[in-house]
């Protein structure tokens, strides 16, 4: 029976080879289902068919309007990768403006395992606010790989290497 995985990408670095997560979800048996923040998906707007082929889906980064289909199976999982501090606060806030911050917020409480992998610096990550809606988060259920052996370590300013984010570290918190 296949899995289904809703890869969400907000606007961090690693969202510009998001290709990578998608592969690599579908290397270790996930049907892939992809979502993008809408500046995510801005990124890839010249390319957003190559993204669709690979998934064999189309690429959903807005709610659907009022009798359009959304199109996409339920998901036995969300990762959301990478995760800005933005999408964090805003996510912990109960932001839900974005379908790539409504499908998380509501899928955990629905009893769907989600996981977030961040991508930030360490200025970004000492904003007071950021490890409070870490927090606020992982009490909601979301397993946030932030520190310690399997999760991601911030990056100085200016130094985040956007190419070898670990998407095997992320999926493998899903197992």
């Amino acid at each position: 029976m296949t899995r289904v995985l809703y890869l969400i990408a907000t606007a961090a670095g690693p969202a510009g080879y998001v290709d990578r997560g998608v592969r690599a979800a579908r290397g270790a048996g996930w049907d892939v289902c992809l979502v993008l923040s809408p500046t995510a998906a801005g990124w890839w707007e010249g390319r957003m068919g190559e993204l669709e082929k690979l998934t064999g889906r189309p690429v959903r980064w807005r709610y659907t309007q009022p009798g359009e289909s959304g199109g996409l199976p339920s998901a036995d999982a969300m990762l959301v990768a990478p995760l800005t501090t933005t999408s964090a606060c805003r996510w912990a806030a109960g932001i839900t403006d974005t379908l790539s911050l409504g499908l998380p917020a509501e899928g955990v409480h629905l009893g769907v395992p989600v996981v977030a992998m961040p991508f930030w610096s360490t200025a970004l990550g000492a904003q007071p606010a950021v490890p409070r809606a870490v927090a606020c988060l992982r009490e909601q259920g979301v397993r946030v790989l932030l520190g310690g052996p399997d999760g991601y370590e911030p990056h100085p300013p200016r130094t985040g290497d956007a190419a070898a984010f670990p998407w095997h570290r992320a999926l493998a918190a899903l197992s």
